[in-house]
């Protein structure tokens, strides 16, 4: 049976929006897992997504202080259907990362990253799939905040990149 993921970073809450997109709560709450590869900023958006979904696969970025650090690791690592899934805020230049990648998790077959708020979506040499899902909040040089669904049947993942519509 396939697992539903909804894939966010850089929410950046309270700083760059006051709440979530409307709407986003719903998926966060349909959905089998979450996951978010960190800049939370605020402890009450994790305290509010973990009560809110289903399971919560995340870790911490670099501008989330506080207790944040302390409650969620570095790099987060998860099995989803028969896919290793491991998240990692950042990974560095975009120049290269798929090597460096296959370098640093020779054991995942899915990494999750953010921290430039740019979608990516791309697999290594090794075959690693790389995907960052941008920003909901924060779209800085991109034409639309997103996340992205992810679907995972065995060893099978399927990606779309969801489009917010501009706030007002």
């Amino acid at each position: 049976m396939a697992a539903h993921l909804l894939v966010l970073s850089d929410t950046h809450l309270p700083k760059r929006a006051r709440e979530l997109p409307a709407g986003l709560w719903a998926e966060i709450e349909a959905a089998d897992v979450v996951v978010h590869a960190g800049d939370w900023v605020s402890e009450d958006l994790l305290d509010e997504m973990q009560q809110r979904s289903r399971r919560l696969i995340a870790c911490y970025g670099n501008n989330d202080g506080g207790a944040l650090p302390d409650r969620l690791p570095l790099i987060a690592r998860a099995t989803i259907e028969d896919v290793r899934l491991a998240v990692i805020h950042e990974t560095g230049p975009a120049g290269g990362r798929e090597q460096r990648m296959d370098a640093q998790f020779p054991d995942a077959d899915l990494l999750v990253f953010g921290h430039s708020h740019i979608p990516w979506d791309s697999v290594s040499p090794n075959g690693l799939r790389l995907l960052n899902p941008g920003s909901p909040t924060d779209r800085r040089r991109q034409p639309f905040c997103t996340y992205q669904r992810v679907t995972i049947d065995g060893k099978a993942v399927a990606a779309e990149l969801v489009r917010l519509p501009p706030r007002r």
